[in-house]
Formats: C-alpha cells, structure tokens, sequence
C-alpha cells in the first residue's frame, strides 16, 4: 500500500490564522496555486519526495481531491471472503456451525465514504487503553464532523496525534490521551490547532 501524505481539512475546529504583514506588501490572500495562504514547516527529509507530490496534486484540485493525490482506500481491489454466521465464543467452547453467510468484502465494510477515507499508522502508546497500539493501522474518515467522545486525528503544534476529542459546553476544546502515562492537551487560543479527521476502524496485527 502506497502511503500518502494526509490531505487538508477545512472546518471550524481549526485555530485562526496568526502574524502579520505590512499593508499592500506580498501577493493578494487566494492568489498563489494552492488558493489558500501558505506557511514553512519542517519535514523529514525522507518524506520531502512524497510530500511534493502531493503537494502538486493537491494544487491540481478543484472541489475533489483528485486520484493522483487519494490514499489507497479510494481503488481498493474487491475481494469478498467467506463470512461464517455462527459466533466464536470467546468464553467456553461451542459446537462448530458450518453455516456461511453474505460473503464479506472488507473495503465495503472498512471504508464507507472512499473518497474522503484515507489510512495513518500510529506511533507511540499514548492510546492503548483504547485498544490502539502502534503499528496499528487507522482508518480515518475526513467527511466525518467530529464529535465529542470521538477518536481523531488532530494536527497541534506542527505534529499530528491522535486523542479522544473531548468538548466542553462552553466549546472548550481538549484532546485526551488513553494511558495515564500522558496527560490531557488543553487547546488554547495562541496554539496551532485543526481536527483533520474521525478515527473509524483499528487495523491491529496479533
């Protein structure tokens, strides 16, 4: 499977632009390739290759990302595999059932909405309690509104993690680690701060 970079979210969980510039000075706001102001991070220099690729279909898109730029999840191969009705007691054994249901594809049955589905591996134990290790393979739904109690993908001071969302009635805003190894990030008004996706479904190897 091709890795890809993670593709923009635009949506109101996202921290307003800061700095500033002198009136009159640079481009007009929208006018360079991409429609949209830019900003200097710091990538790994084994990503640079990929990234600019992206990059370049990104700046090709119009309202859809176009397939150049989609993660693996938008041409899946489908391959349907039998799906046995009968249940595996994870208690005490059971007499075997031979009964074989609708033959399962998992493309259909991971990613409901292909165009917006993308897959991010994790690293770190921040969520274990939640059943994600790393490794694990996430997928991750961009058309989803998040809501509280979801898992997300949230990009926070130039590095992205995923966190249990938690949101407050007063619309404060705090990402929740599963291991109490970590503790809870406090989004603040001066932080850097977008959620890019739903956590939908953990791929975990035993």
């Amino acid at each position: 499977m091709t890795q890809q970079k993670l593709p923009a979210r635009k949506g109101k969980w996202q921290s307003p632009p800061r700095g500033g510039k002198r009136d009159g000075a640079g481009r007009p706001h929208g006018s360079g390739k991409y429609g949209e102001p830019t900003r200097a991070i710091r990538v790994p220099h084994s990503l640079v290759e990929e990234l600019q690729q992206f990059l370049v279909a990104y700046g090709q898109k119009d309202s859809v990302m176009p397939p150049s730029a989609l993660p693996a999840a938008l041409t899946p191969h489908n391959k349907a595999v039998p799906l046995y009705g009968h249940k595996i007691a994870a208690g005490f054994p059971s007499p075997a059932d031979d009964h074989q249901d609708t033959p399962l594809d998992l493309n259909e049955h991971l990613i409901k909405n292909p165009a917006t589905t993308f897959f991010v591996r994790v690293e770190g134990d921040s969520m274990i309690n939640a059943g994600i290790f790393p490794n694990d393979m996430l997928v991750v739904d961009l058309s989803l509104e998040p809501q509280d109690s979801n898992v997300v993908i949230a990009f926070v001071n130039g590095e992205f993690t995923v966190k249990r969302l938690k949101i407050a009635k007063n619309q404060q805003v705090t990402l929740l680690p599963e291991n109490e190894k970590y503790n809870p990030i406090v989004i603040k008004e001066e932080m850097e701060f977008r959620l890019w996706g739903v956590v939908t479904n953990v791929i975990h190897a035993l």
